[in-house]
C-alpha cells in the first residue's frame, strides 16, 4: 500500500503518508501529517461552553453581593451626570451667574448654591465629575498597560531579563509615589494630559509586580507546556493562553487604580497643580478652604463627591474579587 491510515478523529482521517506523484523519474517527498484536531469544531464548541458557563457563574456572584450592586449603582449615576454634563449645564462651570455664598437651597435655580465668585456649585460637581473620571480611566488604562507589557514580559522569560525588570520596577517603587507626582507635574505644564500620565508612571510598577507574579504561577501550566510542544509562539502564548488567566485580580486592581487616580488629581488639582482651565473636585475643595468656617458647603459638596465615587469603586472591587477569586468561589 502506497499510504497508511490510522483511524479517525473528529471524524477525519489522519493521513500520514500520502501517495506520491511521479514527475518523471523524481517522486515527491510525502507531505506534512495535517493534525486538523487540534482546531476541531468540537473541540472550540466544548471550550466556548465552558468559559460562557463560567462567566454566568461569576455574573451571578457578582449580582448576588447587594454592595456591589450598590456601588454600581452610585458609579453608573456619576458617570451619567459626568456624560450629560454639557446637556444639562450648557454654560461654563467657571462662569459667574449669580451674586456670591447662596446657600443650598436658598435659590431654586440653584439647588446647590453658589461660591464665592458667584460660581454654580452643582454645575461644578457635573463637569468635574468628567474630569476625575477621564483621568481616573485613562490613568489606569495606561498604567495597566504599561505595567502589564513589563510584568509579562518578566515572568514569562525570567532570567537575566527578569532580573533587569525588576530592578527597574524597584527603582519607582523607592521614590514615594505621591512625591514623584508633585515633581512630575511641577516639572511639566499641569494640563490634564499631563496629569493623567503623571498618574500612570508612579501606577504601572504595581500592575507589573502583580502581572509578572501571575505569569510566573501560570507559565508551568499544564495547558502552557501543552502550547510549547505544538509549537506555539511566545507571543501567542502570552496573550492567548496566560494572559487571559492572569486577568482576573488585574480586573480587580484596575478598579482600586480608578479610585487611587481620582484621588491623586484631587490632591493635585487641591494643592493648585491642576488644569487651571477645568473645574475639578478637588480645585473646588482647594478653592472653599479659604471660607470653610462661614461658607462649609463649598468644601462638604465635591467632597462627598469624591467620597461616594471612591467608595463605589472599591465595593465594586470587592464584589468582583469575590466573584473572580478562585478560592471565594470554592467556599460558595
Amino acid at each position: 500500500m502506497n499510504s497508511q491510515k490510522l483511524g479517525t478523529l473528529a471524524g477525519q482521517a489522519i493521513d500520514f503518508a500520502p501517495q506520491a506523484k511521479v514527475e518523471g523519474n523524481a517522486p515527491q517527498p510525502p507531505k506534512q501529517p495535517r493534525w486538523t484536531h487540534i482546531h476541531a469544531p468540537d473541540v472550540r464548541a466544548s471550550v466556548s461552553g465552558t468559559a460562557w458557563r463560567g462567566m454566568r457563574r461569576e455574573l451571578k456572584v457578582f449580582l448576588a453581593n447587594y454592595n456591589a450592586l450598590f456601588g454600581t449603582g452610585i458609579l453608573l449615576l456619576v458617570a451619567l451626570s459626568a456624560l450629560f454634563a454639557p446637556l444639562l449645564f450648557p454654560r461654563d462651570p467657571l462662569e459667574m451667574v449669580a451674586r456670591p455664598f447662596l446657600w443650598p437651597g436658598q435659590n431654586p435655580a440653584y439647588p446647590l448654591g453658589t461660591d464665592s465668585m458667584g460660581r454654580n456649585v452643582l454645575a461644578g460637581i457635573v463637569h468635574g465629575a468628567r474630569i476625575s473620571l477621564t483621568v481616573g480611566l485613562a490613568a489606569t488604562a495606561l498604567g495597566l498597560t504599561v505595567g502589564i507589557a513589563v510584568g509579562a514580559v518578566a515572568g514569562y522569560f525570567g532570567g537575566w531579563i527578569d532580573n533587569v525588570l525588576v530592578k527597574f520596577i524597584e527603582i519607582f517603587q523607592t521614590i514615594p509615589s505621591f512625591v514623584l507626582l508633585v515633581v512630575l507635574v511641577a516639572i511639566a505644564q499641569p494640563t490634564t494630559g499631563t496629569v493623567t500620565v503623571a498618574i500612570a508612571i508612579v501606577s504601572w510598577p504595581t500592575v507589573a509586580r502583580l502581572t509578572r507574579a501571575e505569569f510566573r504561577a501560570i507559565r508551568e501550566k499544564d495547558y502552557v507546556l501543552a502550547a510549547r510542544s505544538l509549537g506555539f509562539g511566545h507571543t501567542r502564548i502570552i496573550f492567548r493562553e496566560i494572559l487571559p488567566n492572569a486577568l482576573p485580580p488585574l480586573i480587580v486592581t484596575s478598579s482600586v487604580m480608578v479610585a487611587s487616580a481620582i484621588l491623586m488629581e484631587s490632591a493635585l488639582s487641591f494643592m493648585g497643580l491642576g488644569d487651571p482651565n477645568r473645574v475639578s473636585w478637588g480645585s473646588m475643595i482647594g478653592a472653599g478652604r479659604d471660607v470653610i468656617r462661614t461658607a462649609w458647603y463649598l468644601t462638604a459638596l465635591p467632597g462627598l463627591a469624591i467620597v461616594f465615587t471612591v467608595l463605589a469603586l472599591n465595593l465594586i472591587g470587592d464584589g468582583l474579587n469575590d466573584a473572580l477569586n478562585p478560592r471565594f468561589s470554592e467556599e460558595r
